[in-house]
């Protein structure tokens, strides 16, 4: 019982509350019903050259970054729609993800990623490409032919 109420509460209140926070004070271009995991680190030196679409999942451990200190440069960054950022993925300054993309975990993004395909390593490449996905970057073209309701 007692996880049914940590559970409610982290959803209804915990998640809601903290897109609130990154939208309003930051200023930061969240999609709808975008999940963005507690150890997510979005940049917050540059809040408004953060995009992500609707229906993105991004995992524990992801960075989106759209400042580089060193050059003195701010980029933005933008991920699209139905995408899924895996764990401990770094997406770079200036790097524009396609829709419908999945970012396989501890894979560096430097450059610009196309739609519908799948892209890991340090540096990503892409390794598979017309991929369909639904919400959240769930896989439909390998047996899951029903999206998750939301």
């Amino acid at each position: 019982m007692i996880a049914k109420i940590r559970n409610f509460i982290f959803r209804k209140v915990v998640v809601k509350s903290t897109l609130w926070w990154y939208r309003t004070v930051y200023g930061m271009k969240i999609g709808d019903h975008t999940r963005i995991s507690r150890g997510v680190r979005l940049d917050r030196t540059n809040p408004k050259g953060v995009t992500i679409g609707s229906f993105t999942a991004s995992t524990r451990g992801g960075s989106i970054i759209s400042h580089d200190f060193v050059m003195r440069e701010w980029r933005p960054v933008k991920v699209g729609d139905n995408c899924f950022i895996g764990f401990n993925a770094i997406i770079l300054p200036g790097v524009t993800v396609g829709n419908h993309v999945i970012v396989a975990g501890n894979s560096v993004v430097v450059k610009d990623v196309p739609d519908n395909c799948v892209v890991m390593g340090n540096p990503a490449r892409v390794v598979e490409q017309n991929i369909v996905t639904g919400p959240w970057g769930i896989r439909l073209d390998k047996g899951n032919d029903t999206p998750v309701a939301y």
